[in-house]
């Protein structure tokens, strides 16, 4: 895949004993450091890249959870792509601003 696409990501950590949205708190750091375009929303993480670069991001957000005491997690992923150019969170949300 060439174009940017965009990523829908929605983690759910669980830990004895841990809250799960410092948990959660862990995996939008990784997003942050990324350098990638991202809006946090209230129930998934949107992200714009390209398929390898966010599917990396994926990858260390799973290893920061786990580091940070995840025990199990369930993960969420939508993945929204053209054939004919770039998907971006601003041709979805420019009305709306």
């Amino acid at each position: 895949m060439k174009h940017k696409i965009n990523l829908a990501l929605q983690v759910l950590p669980r830990a004895e004993g841990k809250n799960p949205y410092h948990l959660v708190d862990k995996a939008i750091e990784i997003i942050e450091k990324s350098g990638v375009i991202y809006q946090v929303c209230p129930f998934e993480t949107v992200m714009e890249g390209s398929y390898e670069e966010l599917m990396e991001v994926v990858k260390k957000v799973h290893e920061a959870c786990y580091e940070a005491g995840t025990e199990t997690m369930m993960t969420y992923i939508k993945i929204q792509s053209s054939a004919n150019g770039d998907v971006t969170i601003d041709d979805k949300m420019e009305k709306y601003k």
